[in-house]
């Protein structure tokens, strides 16, 4: 018998599998990377965004000891509890600005707009059902079911006022928070990044503050103008505040997004990479 006899027939028949070759449709129906950061991306703008709505009707206090003498007369600081989250929506649209570009970042504050009216309206139905004569919490304080029903239309009832500021301020602040950011970016020629961050967030949020707490406090709770200002101004120091704090966060979640997606580092880029 020949040597051939026992060498294989490598010319006889086709290649086997090669376990890094994928078919075409495997390929295409791969989720890139880039696309999976900005539908994480997106998904913590929304839950950041519904969380506002709902822990937002909690007001505390600041300075109980009395805060600066001119505003409240020196007296303490009444905010709400929206003040911990909502500043982190406008670092997310940021963030998906630089890479993804204006048009990602719009089409993700619509879609937030949409989810909040879709849970403020399960909200309402959720309020509006019957509660259970078992449901009662007696060591908080709430013996029955009665009270607990009370306490949870509390809770999650918004007055129809403020319902329509926050959405009007969100939808205005966080479309015009996405045209500062390019135009800073245009303006900057790609420098200086803290420029287009927080030069559109401080002008947006501001717009935001006066939008929602003007038409609330004057159409919902008839404050006369000047405790307005002194309150739109209480907010907007502690917004402006909390966007200075926010500086490197941005610089920090940029640069992992760029080393997870394989972006060069560009400091002086004049568009989006993704976009």
């Amino acid at each position: 018998m020949s040597a051939s006899a026992h060498e294989p027939a490598t010319s006889q028949h086709a290649p086997g599998p090669n376990p890094s070759a994928r078919p075409e449709a495997s390929q295409a129906g791969r989720f890139p990377r880039h696309e999976a950061a900005y539908a994480l991306c997106a998904a913590l703008f929304v839950v950041v965004l519904v969380l506002t709505n709902i822990i937002g009707t909690k007001l505390f206090v600041i300075f109980p000891n009395g805060g600066p003498s001119f505003l409240f007369d020196g007296g303490p600081w009444t905010l709400t509890s929206g003040i911990l989250t909502y500043p982190i929506t406008f670092l997310l649209t940021d963030l998906v600005s630089e890479l993804w570009g204006r048009k990602r970042a719009n089409f993700m504050v619509f879609m937030g707009f949409g989810m909040s009216v879709f849970m403020l309206g399960l909200l309402q139905m959720a309020v509006a059902l019957p509660p259970s004569p078992i449901w009662n919490l007696p060591d908080l304080g709430i013996p029955d079911s009665d009270a607990m029903q009370l306490a949870f239309r509390g809770t999650f009832t918004n007055p129809g006022i403020l319902l329509f500021a926050s959405m009007l301020a969100y939808l205005v602040a966080q479309l015009f928070d996405v045209r500062l950011y390019h135009f800073w970016w245009k303006v900057t020629g790609g420098r200086w990044m803290f420029v287009r961050n927080n030069g559109s967030t401080m002008i947006s949020q501001l717009v935001d503050t006066i939008i929602v707490n003007g038409i609330f406090l004057h159409f919902g709770l008839g404050l006369e103008a000047d405790m307005i200002v002194q309150i739109i101004v209480a907010v907007y120091l502690c917004k402006v505040l909390l966007a200075w704090i926010d500086t490197p966060f941005i610089y920090l979640t940029v640069g992992l997004m760029e080393r997870f997606l394989g972006i060069p580092k560009d400091r002086h880029r004049t568009s989006a990479p993704l976009a």
